[in-house]
Parts: C-alpha cells; sequence; structure tokens
C-alpha cells in the first residue's frame, strides 16, 4: 500500500474487492477487447472482408492486455482509446488492419460504462436482497415483542419491534423495484459513429440499409443486451447515469434512515449494532459502546445522495451531439456512488445479521409510559361501571397532567394508575388498573401486520431472487 500519496478509502477502507474490480482497469480495457471482437465479427457476419484468422487471433489476446505498450504510445499520442487499438493491433498483426473498423471511441468508451454499470448494479441487488432478507428474519423474530413507539420521538402509542423492522424493509423493496427497473431497461449505445448518424457505416457497408440496421442488434446480442438504445448523438445520454446514480441514492436514503433508528435505539439502550469483543469505542472514555457502523452508513449515505446531483447537471449539461466535460465527472461519480453504496450495503448486512435486542431495557420504558397510553381504554372500563365519559375525560387529563409534572419536574415515577385508583370518579382499583397494563393490548395489529407484510411482500420477493441468497459481509474497518 503507497503511504507517499493519496488513496482512496472507498478502496481501502470501505468497498468489497468484487464491487473493485468491477470498475478496475481490467475490467474496462478487456471489456473494450470483447466489444472490439463483437464489431469485428458482426461486420464479418455481415460481408466485409474480415476473415475468422483475424477474429481467432483478437480472441487470443482478449485478456493479455499489454498495459505498458498501451501507456507509451498514449504519453506519445494523448489517447487512450487509440492508444489501446495501438496495443491490440501489437498483439494481433494479422488483425490489426481491421480493429476498431468504423467506430469512434464512445463505441468502446460508452459501452463499456453500460456493461460496467449493468454489472455493478448486480452486484448491489444481490447485497440489497440480502439485506431484505437479513431484516426479514428479523421483524419475523420480533413481531410481537412491544415497544414504544415514537411520533416526533416523543413517546406514542406502542408498536412492536418487528413492525418497526418493516418499515426499514419496505424502504429497500421499493429500491429493488427501482434497482430492477432500470437495469432491465439498459441498453448498450452500440456502433452510431461520430455524431450517431452511422455515416461510417454506411460508406463501409456501400449505402445498404438494410445491412446496416441489423449492426446494433447483432452487437447487443453477442455482449448479452437485449438492444442498444434506438438513437443518439456521439454517446448514450447521459440521462441514463442519472437513473443509475438515482437507484443508488434511493438506497443511501433507505440506509440513512435506518442507522438513524438504530443509533437513537442505541442511545435508549433497546437495541445495540455489533459490538466485537477487543473492540474500543472510544479512546478516552473505555465503558463506551459507540454505534460507529451506523454512523458509517450514515456518513456515507450521504455521500451518495449528494453525488447523485453529478450525472444529473452533467446530463442537462451537454451540449447537441457531445461535449467532453462529462468524461472527468463521469470517472469519478459514477464508480465513487457505486463503492460507497457497496460499503454502505456490505455495513447494513453486518449492523442487521448482528443486531442486539434488549427486552427488559424496552419494556421497562414501555411500563413507564404506558399509564398515558391506557387512559383511552381506562377511561371506557370506568363508563362501563357507570361514569359520565365527558366528567372522567376532564378527570383523567387532570390527572394525566399532575402525574407528568411529578415525571418531569420531579423525577418521579409516573404514578398516573395511584392517582386514577385514589378517584372515586372511575370506580377502580389498583389492582384492576395494574391488570390492563399488558403491552400487548395496545400495540394494535402491528404483530398480524408484520406476519402478512412478510408472507405476502417479502417472500415472493425472496423466493424470486433465492439464488442471491446466503451472503456474509466482512467489515474492514
Amino acid at each position: 500500500m503507497s503511504t507517499d500519496r493519496y488513496t482512496s478509502p472507498l478502496s481501502e477502507r470501505y468497498a468489497s474487492e468484487e464491487m473493485q474490480y468491477i470498475f478496475s482497469q481490467d475490467m474496462k480495457f478487456r471489456t473494450w477487447r470483447k466489444l472490439w471482437i463483437a464489431l469485428a465479427e458482426t461486420e464479418m457476419e455481415l460481408g466485409l472482408p474480415i476473415t475468422q484468422e483475424q477474429i481467432d487471433e483478437m480472441k487470443a489476446h482478449a485478456d493479455d492486455i499489454n498495459y505498458d505498450v498501451a501507456r507509451e504510445r498514449e504519453r506519445q499520442v494523448r489517447h487512450d482509446v487509440m492508444s489501446h487499438v495501438y496495443a491490440y493491433g501489437v498483439q494481433c498483426p494479422k488483425a490489426k488492419g481491421i480493429i476498431h473498423l468504423g467506430a469512434t471511441s464512445c463505441y468502446v468508451g460508452d459501452n463499456t460504462d453500460i456493461i460496467v454499470m449493468a454489472e455493478a448494479l448486480k452486484l448491489v441487488r444481490r447485497k440489497l436482497v440480502n439485506v431484505i432478507a437479513e431484516l426479514s428474519a428479523f421483524a419475523e423474530q420480533y413481531k410481537a415483542q412491544p415497544t414504544l413507539a415514537f411520533t416526533h420521538f416523543q413517546p406514542a402509542q406502542p408498536t412492536t419491534v418487528g413492525k418497526r423492522a418493516t418499515l426499514w424493509t419496505q424502504d429497500f423493496l421499493m429500491d429493488l423495484e427501482d434497482l430492477e427497473y432500470v437495469l432491465g431497461s439498459l441498453k448498450l449505445l452500440g456502433s452510431k459513429g461520430t455524431t450517431g448518424t452511422q455515416a461510417s457505416f454506411l460508406e463501409l457497408f456501400d449505402g445498404d440499409q438494410e445491412t446496416i440496421d441489423r449492426i446494433d442488434p447483432m452487437i447487443a446480442e453477442k455482449m448479452g443486451f437485449s438492444a442498444c438504445y434506438p438513437v443518439s448523438g456521439q454517446t448514450y445520454s447521459r440521462k441514463v447515469d442519472t437513473r443509475v446514480l438515482n437507484v443508488l441514492a434511493g438506497i443511501a436514503a433507505s440506509a440513512h434512515k435506518m442507522s438513524n433508528d438504530i443509533r437513537l435505539l442505541q442511545h435508549l439502550k433497546e437495541v445495540e449494532e455489533p459490538f466485537e469483543k477487543s473492540q474500543i469505542g472510544s479512546s478516552a472514555m473505555a465503558y463506551k459502546r459507540n454505534p460507529m457502523r451506523s454512523e458509517r452508513i450514515a456518513s456515507l449515505s450521504r455521500y451518495v445522495m449528494v453525488d447523485a446531483l453529478n450525472p444529473a447537471i452533467t446530463s442537462a449539461t451537454q451540449w447537441f451531439e457531445r461535449t467532453l466535460d462529462d468524461s472527468a465527472n463521469k470517472r469519478l461519480s459514477i464508480p465513487e456512488g457505486f463503492l460507497a453504496v457497496d460499503g454502505i450495503l456490505d455495513l447494513c448486512l453486518n449492523v442487521v445479521d448482528g443486531l442486539v435486542v434488549y427486552p427488559k431495557v424496552i419494556e421497562k420504558r414501555l411500563l413507564a409510559e404506558l399509564p398515558f397510553m391506557a387512559t383511552e381504554n381506562i377511561m371506557m372500563d370506568a363508563v362501563k361501571a357507570g361514569g359520565d365519559r365527558q366528567e372522567l375525560h376532564e378527570r383523567i387529563r387532570e390527572l394525566s397532567m399532575e402525574a407528568g409534572r411529578r415525571v418531569k419536574a420531579e423525577g418521579k415515577d409516573n404514578n398516573l394508575l395511584e392517582l386514577i385508583a385514589a378517584d372515586p370518579a372511575f370506580n377502580l382499583t389498583l389492582e384492576e388498573l395494574q391488570e390492563t397494563m399488558d403491552p400487548a393490548r395496545y400495540t394494535g395489529r402491528a404483530k398480524e401486520q408484520t406476519e402478512t407484510f412478510l408472507k405476502k411482500v417479502v417472500q415472493p420477493v425472496l423466493d424470486s431472487h433465492k439464488e442471491l441468497l446466503g451472503m456474509k459481509a466482512e467489515i474492514h474497518v
């Protein structure tokens, strides 16, 4: 590892080796060579004087890229594509004259970008499905565990731990839907020439329109795509990059929301992310167990959400058939967005897989607030015992204010039940009131909603992606 120059923390700390390979030089330039082979094969099959011997020579050197030759050539000509055309030709002297025939630089550059983004989306999909599976198992385990719910981070009507996890899961399911739509609609640029008119192929094929119409579909099929975009300038529309990065930003937003909830719950000591035996929480405070994984999720997620602005602005500012002010931006924004989301999903997998729940702490906090939540039920029981609903409502409001003042101003326990039992208007004993304090009575349909959601919504998704399941994540730092 180099210590005397900048290295990206995305590769050093956060992203997996698998995602890093997708955006590696090897992946890029091997894909260029596959595209040159696909073009040459297509041109041969459509009647140009290209031999199978030339194709075989190109295939024999598809992976053993002579980087030293390409780098030296680029130093001389200042053009990356032509440098690699030259280097490929050095290895393939028989095919040298037909490599890149009729194509412009964007044939390899843009088609490779699409191919790389498609592969990266497939890896993101695999990790996203596994996050959904882990959350589903967590929700099933804790579907009936009552917990205090919060609105405005103020105590509200109880829910269950599992039901809360379904909210996180549903967000990720929406992200998966978006991802699959965008991935399923990705097309190649094809080979359309310098301004998208295919003028060079019109010359190569002597104006044969029907033959030229076959070029893009044949290239797409050879590269594993269903189609090419029907029209383009020199490049594919940068709107494509916008759509892809918006998917990543959506995943980041979902992960950020979940990580924030976990951080707040860890502050309340109700839930805790994994904490290793020898892990240090603070350099000064030895007792601390900081939610550093969830904090990292939030941190990387903010980066991705902001990063999504890059392709949107680039798409909006492209001039006519092409300008090159997209290139430097794309080289940064697309890979870094994917590398960051890859790290985010690994962290999500790690956190959810090892999430610790503390039912006793949850129960203690819930019971401290439950008398306030139970006032409507208490009032109904008192009405059944002969009380006046309107008078009881006003009286219970007054007693609730008194109990609340005692809790907040004096730091004492909630004594609302004792106050109600001592008030003859309610005609209820303390024992009768305490019998109503079963938290499960106040969680509504949280358990049933969780069961239905997992069975009817989540499980079909997991079943349809069962070949992707079984991932575990390793956190580097």
